[in-house]
């Protein structure tokens, strides 16, 4: 890798609304740039059993060799194009067996005895159980000095602290002890920033609900209270990298007034589901929309790597992102989190409970809630809106089931629904999903979702006698389409008849 190559990581963003890069440090265990606190990418590895991850040692290296500390060109390029830069260090990570986990530090093999299961009484399956155990003082001291280092040598304009990657940081006993613990080295490493000789800030990302922080030791409303904080990232599905347009950021927004710290919202781009990898440009209006609409002060565009290489598509979707009224009065797709084929049951943090899939009986409704920020009355008015459709997809279902939908408490009728028969799929555009069914409405003005929160319920009125697997609701999806004034035409248009072929 070339030095120009590297710093096309800035250049591929000049001239879009992005305002900072949020640089990762690595792997949070071992980095690639050239620290001399903390240890290299791949120093103590002698075979590689991953191929990228060795191609990742051999660039760094090659770079640092030459006189081009990654980290410093990302800096010195994002100062030429106008572009702030916050190294991001992942506070948290589980450990693996040394010869397969080769982005591993020989700081974390060889202390064990540091780990939140150390002391062998958690269940194997407790997910920190190899993470470090912040209430030891050398925890604490190793990860402040990656980043006392990367304040001290490099001109960067902030720091972030991804708290959410492995959100777990102390035994389960020792939650409420930790908080106090974890408050004074977020304190530490705010009074390191602040007193690093430039106008810098402390950017923390955390899980988005404030009593799921609290439940694993990250006490933010006392962080809040204490002005230890500059900017609070709130996240959901950081380790699946979903998007969730579902989020509440009302009481982290709330938590935030008055103290000038200020809340941005994690967009994610990965959706993941049988029919598209990346979320259209409709589905990132969708979320972003929602979150603007909540008081957010910024977006954290996250884990949009899977767009890259970019293309045009990619930016197009940042050129509107900074503006929920331009947004307004165009194409949006809500989309629910429901399992994937990667992620079957996608992770969540604490506090947080996946909507989808929902269980179904005869005797229990499935109960699927949408946010929603259009304001179908108003555009309806000026004669924009131009389509309503909500997809439900319900899996193990025959055509002898019988169901009753309802949205905000009213029935949607079923002379407004289309169904598709999906009972078996011989391929699809990623991957087969079982047996099931879409319930496709088109709802007429009376039956329109409302903006903010909108509560779907399935009801199951009668079940096939002769079959067994359970019924349950694994899709939810919502999309409102728009005309960009009264009685103009869609690109998309049916009623224009067959188009002209384009020739490409």
């Amino acid at each position: 890798m070339q030095k120009e190559e590297f710093e096309a990581g800035v250049d591929e963003l000049a001239g879009t609304p992005v305002d900072a890069i949020m640089f990762c440090l690595g792997d949070g265990r071992t980095f690639l740039h050239d620290t001399k606190v903390a240890e290299i990418w791949g120093h103590n590895v002698d075979k590689w059993p991953h191929l990228i991850f060795d191609r990742a040692n051999r660039n760094a290296m090659r770079l640092i060799r030459e006189g081009h500390d990654p980290l410093r060109l990302i800096c010195d390029r994002a100062h030429e194009k106008g572009m702030l830069v916050y190294p991001t260090l992942l506070v948290q990570q589980g450990r693996g067996d040394r010869g397969e986990d080769v982005r591993c530090s020989d700081f974390r093999f060889e202390n064990a005895h540091l780990e939140i299961g150390a002391r062998g009484d958690l269940d194997p399956g407790f997910p920190g159980l190899t993470c470090l155990d912040f209430s030891h003082l050398e925890v604490r001291e190793e990860r402040f000095a990656i980043v006392e280092e990367t304040l001290n040598v490099y001109p960067v304009d902030g720091f972030e602290l991804q708290l959410n990657y492995t959100p777990y940081y102390f035994h389960p006993d020792a939650v409420e002890e930790g908080s106090e613990i974890m408050t004074e080295w977020v304190g530490r490493v705010h009074r390191a920033v602040k007193n690093s000789g430039r106008e810098r800030e402390l950017a923390v990302r955390i899980p988005a609900d404030l009593e799921g922080c609290l439940q694993v030791g990250l006490d933010v409303r006392e962080w809040l209270r204490r002005g230890i904080v500059d900017v609070l990232i709130g996240q959901t599905f950081s380790t699946p990298e979903l998007l969730d347009s579902t989020i509440d950021f009302g009481p982290l927004v709330d938590a935030a007034e008055g103290t000038g710290c200020r809340v941005h919202a994690a967009l994610h781009s990965h959706v993941d589901s049988d029919r598209l990898a990346e979320a259209t440009i409709e589905m990132i209006r969708a979320a972003a929309c929602n979150y603007w609409a909540q008081g957010v002060d910024g977006l954290y565009l996250a884990h949009w790597f899977g767009n890259w290489p970019y293309q045009a598509s990619f930016y197009e979707k940042l050129r509107e992102l900074p503006h929920a009224d331009v947004m307004a009065p165009k194409d949006k797709h809500y989309y629910v989190p429901t399992e994937t084929g990667r992620y079957p049951r996608p992770v969540t943090e604490p506090g947080v409970a996946m909507g989808l899939p929902a269980a179904l009986t005869l005797e229990e409704p499935a109960r699927v809630s949408i946010r929603v920020s259009d304001d179908l009355p108003r555009w309806d008015a000026t004669g924009r809106v131009h389509d309503v459709v909500l997809r439900v997809r319900i899996m193990n279902t025959t055509e002898q089931d019988r169901f009753r939908f309802r949205l905000n408490g009213k029935d949607l009728p079923d002379t407004q629904m289309r169904r598709i028969n999906e009972m078996y799929r011989m391929s699809a555009p990623r991957y087969r999903t079982g047996c099931g069914y879409w319930f496709v409405f088109r709802p007429d003005r009376a039956n329109w979702p409302r903006r903010g929160r909108n509560e779907l319920e399935v009801h199951m009125l009668k079940r096939d006698p002769d079959v067994t697997p359970d019924v349950y609701v694994r899709d939810v999806e919502l999309e409102i389409r728009y005309l960009m004034g009264r009685s103009f035409h869609r690109m998309d248009d049916p009623d224009l008849g067959p188009s002209e072929p384009s020739g490409e």
